[in-house]
């Protein structure tokens, strides 16, 4: 049996950065990647248009000064095909493969109370198993192997598990089937085909636009629309970049200061909507559009806590999608009316427009939801649709998909699943009670999808590696959160969350868009609370963790 001190589930950003902490310090490390090489979600969703929502110079790895100084974006919100590069320019840089085994997946993960440490079963796979449309069986190549280690960190993603409802006659259609969360590594070309595209989330927004430039005709199934702002992405703005790389450690500094982790550059208000002249207002909103992406949400200090203030934000893009879709029937069904910013929102380049094009139609399934997927295409509200190929952009099983399709089992046996039945519970959305020596990275309680994905990842590496270290320099054997630490971080996060418009909305942080799914609020509000929050426990020497 291999044994480590350390075994990490996951080789994107999160994998990449621990794998190199833990080296640093001196453990011995492996990482299990069930894809073909590195980059986590950038290396699964390689649809059409697929691209960042944070701007490049902040979506990026700060840990090294000689990485940051060396890497040039090209474009203000970089693509995956260019994310990707920059995850494979990291692992060849500081030499990370060599701790990682590609086309592997853990199986299962079991804690061994006599000795401290984690069995982890670990199956060889292949790649394209991962896809949620593949039905025949989980890949096995070879006879499974258990390995040992210390601890176990899963770098396993918040949105990495990709969700397929369960579509009647979806194995009966003979044309070609995607999702966007597990698109094929080849080019695939829809010119001249009919294309069916199910869902109007963050990637159809994405991707629609692209695709319809290729389709015959591009058919759109929306069951809820969503708000989006223009990204008003372009060239990278080199003076941009050198004022940046001039004062990068003060540039990052200031977003850590934000509430998201982001945007300290974006001129966020602090005043109040009620505060602010009507006519100033209006304003506000303009020019935040025509700026683009998520400065819109700093329009007013309280956009998600006044309904007053939401109200008019909703209200103004409304409007502007009134302005830009020519069909008034189909503006309509483009417009929103939940609150803005309870879902995650989402930047666009084109999307509005694109129902403009005469090869584009949308088709309300709100109120007459699909009813089967049929051998030549799609049925629903009693009509069938003839299609060639259908892409189904039905998002993630977020933030716990990929943890709980693991069969992960701490003391007594118990497994994740069973614990997690009513809700994720987790302490920090770092460690979990009764699951010893076991780290997420970017869990549930945890600002994660609420923040810059990347200093968070960094941050929690961080804490995580330190602890480690902390523990071998004591003499620790096991750390494991208290149920009374759990039970108190999962009520405040809640308390959070409740202060907040955010809860008013069916969203996938609530775990809304999977069936079954225990409705709570996932993320935790507010990145420099979360952060001082982590940084008092480690100064009191982990408290609301036991140590043995």
């Amino acid at each position: 049996m291999r044994k480590f001190d350390v075994v990490v589930v996951g080789a994107g950003f999160a994998g990449l950065y621990m794998v190199y902490r833990l080296r640093g310090l001196g453990f011995t490390v492996r990482a299990v990647e069930v894809g073909d090489d590195v980059g986590g979600t950038w290396y699964w969703n390689r649809y059409p248009g697929a691209r960042c929502d944070v701007e490049s110079l902040e979506y990026s790895y700060q840990f090294s000064e000689e990485l940051q100084q060396e890497w040039s974006w090209s474009e203000r919100y970089s693509g995956q095909p260019e994310i990707l590069r920059y995850a494979n320019h990291v692992a060849d840089r500081f030499d990370l493969r060599r701790d990682i085994e590609f086309g592997r997946r853990v199986v299962s993960t079991r804690f061994d109370e006599a000795a401290s440490g984690w069995r982890i079963e670990v199956a060889s796979a292949d790649a394209s198993t991962s896809a949620p449309l593949e039905r025949d069986g989980n890949g096995n190549r070879a006879p499974n192997e258990i390995v040992f280690a210390r601890f176990v960190v899963m770098a396993t993603g918040c949105l990495s598990a990709a969700n397929l409802p369960e579509f009647p006659g979806i194995d009966d259609f003979e044309g070609a089937k995607y999702h966007t969360g597990a698109w094929p590594h080849e080019d695939v070309d829809f010119t001249g085909l009919r294309v069916g595209i199910v869902g109007t989330g963050s990637s159809a927004i994405q991707a629609i636009p692209v695709i319809a430039q290729e389709a015959a005709h591009l058919t759109v199934f929306q069951r809820t629309p969503n708000y989006s702002i223009p990204a008003q992405n372009g060239p990278m703005d080199r003076d941009r970049e050198a004022d940046v790389k001039a004062e990068y450690p003060a540039f990052r500094a200031r977003n850590k200061r934000m509430p998201a982790g982001l945007g300290a550059d974006m001129n966020a208000m602090n005043d109040a909507f009620a505060e602010v002249r009507p006519e100033e207002r209006r304003r506000r909103f303009e020019e935040r559009w025509e700026y683009g992406g998520f400065s819109f949400m700093a329009s007013f200090a309280d956009m998600l806590a006044s309904q007053e203030a939401n109200d008019a934000a909703a209200g103004f893009v409304r409007e502007k999608i009134r302005g830009i879709v020519d069909d008034r029937e189909v503006a309509d069904l483009l417009s929103p009316h939940n609150v803005i910013g309870c879902k995650r929102i989402c930047l666009d380049s084109g999307y509005f427009e694109t129902f403009n094009r005469s090869n584009v139609t949308l088709v309300d399934v709100s109120s007459a939801p699909i009813g089967k997927i049929t051998e030549s295409g799609l049925r629903t509200g009693g009509r069938d649709y003839e299609l060639d190929a259908i892409v189904f952009a039905t998002g993630f099983d977020a933030m716990t998909g990929a943890l709980t399709r693991i069969d992960i089992r701490g003391r007594g046996g118990r497994s994740l699943r069973s614990k997690w039945e009513d809700g994720p519970r987790a302490y920090l959305g770092l460690g979990v009670a009764g699951f010893p020596n076991l780290f997420v990275i970017t869990g549930p309680g945890s600002p994660s999808v609420l923040s810059n994905m990347l200093p968070s990842i960094e941050q929690h590496v961080d804490w995580i590696a330190d602890c480690m270290a902390w523990m071998r320099n004591r003499g620790h054997a096991a750390i494991e959160a208290t149920p009374e630490a759990e039970n108190e971080w999962v009520a405040h996060v809640g308390e959070v969350a409740g202060a907040t418009l955010y809860p008013t909305c069916n969203s996938w942080y609530l775990g809304a868009n999977v069936p079954g799914k225990p409705r709570v609020f996932m993320p935790y509000l507010g990145f420099p609370p979360y952060v001082e929050k982590c940084d008092a426990v480690a100064a009191n020497d982990y408290e609301g963790f036991e140590l043995t």
